[in-house]
């Protein structure tokens, strides 16, 4: 056994002074005159002998009762087995204030019950102890070790956050604030639903640490997200139906129905019915939206699900092009055939530049740049194209008849496509066309025998190099490659392997396929940038450079208003948002009084997963290195902690046995009077 405070022991020398008094009273004599006491002898004897034992009795219940009080006052314990917990302490203490945890238990929140425990948890412990209140916050004021009452403050301002971090994470963030000052022992407390996505592994090092897991989880697991959603066309135009797609998840081991989806663009909400989804599957639906307006559009995506709530929207920010700008780069004379199509087409706007003429910082006001019938690609083009296609830009290449091979296979080589071998005069036809492939993805209705498909008199082969990924579009019969396709940084380049001349192929007769193909490449342009960016992992912005000088920041506006950091490479410019967006919404980045672009930033979807590890989990993963409480949590949490700590805590049953022996000692006294 021992003793919190010791020094409260040297009271039990008290204990003399009860024993001092009733010697010294009971020796007293008082002389009784009687007549005659013959009668009373035997009676007189016996009296004195049952009074003796009751005064010591009254004494032994006196002495036991105030040496129980001194004893309460001292604290005496049993001491825990765990000798990491000796000496001078600090707490540390992290809730997860995530939105998983706002899934509901007996009609509580999870982080609600969350705050209570770290309340019962403080208070075990003393006002000399030191404490730490985490949680996703992460801010530079939870780095601060407090007092026992400034703790039990800051837990009751902890309020939900979108960030998720693993909780490898958290306990170094814990361990860095221990390490402010020499503490003998450090202990860390981890009160989370302890999601699969978020737990991982980590070390003990330390033999003054002590971990432990306060697991919380919720009566029911069932929530449906909207995980993403895109255009089809990276492109959207205007007065056109452009089809939105959405991705929905069911992360529950139960199939659902009646899930209502909207969408709301341009104030007009547009529902898409009610979806059913299988259990642990997700589905994909669509929703055409006509664009009126040019420019930056917002959307947001809407269904109905209760009680996980955080990732029921999702919004998105895109801009809609007036026209579709192409550039076409000939050697000699224009093709009428691309002009006749491009003219037919009424939001396309048409240029044509001479290859010894060609204006390179204008390449990203394009679209699609086609390069029509080149025999020599110049240092110059093949530089800006490869800039072009790796910040998003999309090339259709059509070689000229009399090509410099080495020239043009050090121009394919640095833009990642396969090379060209010599031109053969051999008459061959398409037989094969990918509609898996977004270029001709949806074009017919279906895959007809009488479609027909372009054939030449001659064209180039093009090799086989497995590195530079090549999706064939359209292939000969032979299986030879007519027209592939490969990526390049965000963009794309397009290679037929013959020449656009109708002396030797005939693709700009069959308008079925050349005006879908060259369309389709257009509006594929990576350009346009990301629709959706994700809180906490999609920190960097990318768009371009627009300021006339370098005194001109720009701006972030929305749901928080601040400056970011900003880094300028060549044309683009590095947005750095930082920590600064925590809430979702679409956000304005403003240069002088001019909105530039909109940015939608939605929620983490990471925690919408609801995969937990529970108390055995937990045990297999960490081994004996971590406490982990789970059945203890409907007990009084405050005395298991202290337990934990200290031991078995012993100063309320000396206060009760001093309360016992009071109440036998009055006992005794009424019965002795009596």
């Amino acid at each position: 056994m021992q003793f919190v405070f010791p020094g409260f022991l040297w009271a039990l020398m008290l204990l003399a002074v009860p024993i001092i008094i009733h010697l010294f009273y009971f020796r007293r004599f008082k002389k009784v005159y009687f007549t005659n006491v013959r009668f009373l002898k035997e009676v007189k004897e016996e009296t004195s002998s049952r009074n003796k034992l009751k005064n010591l009795l009254i004494l032994l219940t006196r002495l036991l009762a105030l040496a129980f009080l001194i004893l309460a006052f001292a604290q005496p314990f049993f001491p825990s087995e765990d000798q990491r917990l000796q000496g001078k302490r600090a707490v540390s203490i992290y809730i997860d204030n995530s939105f998983s945890m706002s899934a509901l238990s007996n009609d509580v929140s999870l982080l609600n019950k969350a705050k209570q425990k770290a309340q019962e948890i403080i208070a075990a412990y003393g006002e000399d102890e030191r404490f730490q209140i985490l949680s996703n916050d992460f801010s530079a004021a939870q780095q601060r070790l407090l007092i026992k009452e400034e703790a039990l403050a800051q837990i009751d301002e902890v309020q939900e956050r979108p960030e998720v971090y693993a909780l490898s994470q958290v306990f170094n963030r814990q361990r860095q604030a221990l390490n402010q000052e020499p503490f003998d022992s450090k202990i860390f407390y981890q009160i989370s639903d302890f999601q699969k996505n978020v737990t991982e592994q980590f070390e003990m090092q330390d033999s003054t640490e002590q971990m432990n897991f306060i697991p919380l989880q919720s009566v029911q697991d069932i929530n449906i997200s909207i995980d993403s959603a895109w255009f089809a066309t990276k492109v959207p135009m205007i007065n056109q139906s452009n089809q939105l797609v959405i991705k929905l998840t069911n992360h529950s081991d139960e199939d659902r129905e009646g899930i209502r989806l909207s969408v709301n663009n341009d104030n007009q909400t547009k529902p898409l019915g009610l979806k059913s989804i299988k259990a642990r599957s997700s589905i994909l639906d669509t929703a055409n939206l006509t664009l009126t307006t040019s420019g930056w559009n917002t959307a947001e995506i809407n269904i109905e699900d209760y009680p996980i709530v955080f990732d029921d929207n999702y919004k998105i920010a895109f801009e809609v092009k007036q026209n579709i700008r192409v550039l076409t780069i000939n050697e000699g004379a224009t093709n009428r055939f691309l002009e006749a199509l491009f003219q037919g087409i009424q939001f396309i706007q048409s240029e044509n530049q001479s290859a010894s003429n060609v204006a390179y910082s204008e390449f990203d006001n394009y679209e699609l740049i086609i390069l029509n019938d080149l025999n020599r690609v110049s240092s110059g083009l093949s530089a800006a194209i490869d800039d072009y296609v790796g910040n998003g830009g999309n090339v259709l290449i059509f070689p000229g008849r009399n090509i410099d091979i080495a020239n043009y296979n050090s121009f394919l080589g640095q833009i990642n496509a396969n090379g060209l071998q010599d031109f053969q005069e051999v008459n061959k036809s398409v037989g094969n066309l990918n509609t898996d492939e977004f270029i001709f993805q949806d074009v017919f209705e279906s895959q007809r025998r009488n479609i027909k498909l372009p054939s030449v008199s001659g064209s180039y082969k093009l090799n086989n190099f497995q590195s530079r990924g090549e999706e064939a579009i359209l292939t000969y019969r032979d299986g030879s490659t007519y027209l592939g396709k490969y990526t390049s940084g965000s963009g794309h380049i397009y290679i037929c392997a013959a020449p656009l001349s109708t002396e030797v192929n005939d693709l700009v007769q069959n308008a079925e396929i050349f005006v879908p193909m060259v369309f389709k490449m257009a509006i594929s342009s990576g350009n346009s940038g990301a629709i959706a960016y994700t809180i906490g992992s999609n920190r960097i912005v990318e768009i371009e450079n627009e300021k006339s000088n370098a005194d001109i920041v720009y701006r972030v506006i929305g749901e928080q208003e601040f400056i970011p950091s900003q880094v300028t490479t060549g044309s683009q410019v590095l947005l750095n948002m930082g920590d600064n967006i925590t809430e979702s919404g679409i956000y304005d980045i403003v240069l002088g009084d001019d909105v530039i672009r909109k940015v939608a930033f939605n929620y983490n979807k990471l925690e919408s997963e609801l995969d937990y590890y529970n108390t055995s989990d937990l045990t297999t993963l960490f081994g004996g290195e971590v406490n982990i409480f789970s059945n203890q949590l409907q007990s009084n949490f405050t005395q298991i902690i202290e337990e934990k700590d200290q031991g078995i805590v012993l100063w309320k049953w000396c206060i009760i046995l001093a309360l016992v022996f009071l109440a036998i000692e009055q006992l005794l006294l009424r019965f002795r009077n009596s």
